[in-house]
């Protein structure tokens, strides 16, 4: 059956993308959840518009994305922690605390925008990157301190 993507869908292809899958596929999994619809005219000419105001979504956003990158590029997040032997933390650092304090800094970023591939949990300067969009990705500079 060929089906025309209403979204991308991993493994299959990107959204207006005309293919082809098994009729099961299809009815069981894509057409209910409208992932797709079947290659019609009537359906080629709907996706297309479809398609045309998702782009428009999509520059948007992505404006939006780069114009609050620029204003976040000067960031610094300092962070104050108990510290144990060896400059060790008790603690870490998270993504969660990241996005808590820039809430309090009046940016409002969800957690799972920062990319933290694991806590900090040492003293010093970090990078983290923040995704603000699937093509803006903004550095933040993050200090850790001992507490006084």
């Amino acid at each position: 059956m060929e089906v025309i993507l209403r979204e991308d869908v991993e493994k299959l292809g990107n959204r207006g993308s005309m293919v082809k899958v098994a009729d099961g596929y299809a009815r069981n999994y894509l057409l209910p959840k409208r992932l797709a619809v079947p290659a019609t005219e009537a359906n080629k000419k709907i996706v297309d518009q479809e398609r045309e105001a998702y782009l428009r979504r999509e520059v948007k956003a992505k404006g939006d994305a780069e114009q609050l990158g620029q204003i976040m590029a000067d960031v610094v997040l300092t962070f104050r922690q108990r510290v144990g032997e060896n400059n060790q933390l008790f603690g870490s650092v998270t993504a969660k605390d990241i996005a808590d304090q820039l809430e309090a800094q009046k940016y409002h970023i969800d957690r799972r925008r920062v990319e933290l591939e694991a806590p900090i949990r040492t003293l010093g300067e970090h990078q983290v990157n923040l995704r603000l969009h699937r093509d803006v990705t903004v550095p933040i500079k993050v200090v850790v301190e001992p507490e006084a």
